[in-house]
């Protein structure tokens, strides 16, 4: 073999974009956005708790960018992901215990898991409006 270039026989490792796109794995991948959105979506609550510790001057501004159009989306999105995160999670414990595999088991779980985020999303929402 030359050392100029890898072989031309060699098998290719099988790429993404041949795979056909399967629930399963379209929630893995969102189960680990969601993680990286819990993350950057604490720094939106730290950023509101500091600014209520450093006066009432920052914890209006904080509230007024919080209650923004673009700050209550993202409080939106937090929030879903937190419970998204949550119920799948719950979902991998019970596959840990050894139920669900089955293919009828994970499309019921994976519609169960994105219908009660949202649906959580939206009564934390409308409770937290009703308080408010």
């Amino acid at each position: 073999m030359a050392a100029d270039g890898p072989a031309t026989s060699r098998p290719v490792s099988p790429h993404i974009s041949i795979y056909r796109w399967q629930i399963n794995s379209v929630l893995s991948i969102l189960h680990r956005a969601t993680g990286v959105a819990l993350a950057v979506g604490t720094l939106l609550l730290v950023y509101w708790l500091v600014s209520a510790a450093a006066g009432p001057d920052a914890y209006r501004s904080a509230q007024g960018f919080i209650g923004s159009f673009i700050g209550q989306i993202l409080l939106i999105g937090w929030a879903w992901s937190l419970f998204y995160h949550l119920c799948n999670g719950i979902r991998h414990l019970i596959w840990d215990a050894g139920y669900g595999f089955e293919l009828s088991g994970m499309m019921r779980s994976s519609m169960i898991v994105l219908g009660t985020a949202s649906g959580l999303t939206v009564l934390a929402f409308i409770i937290g409006w009703i308080v408010w």
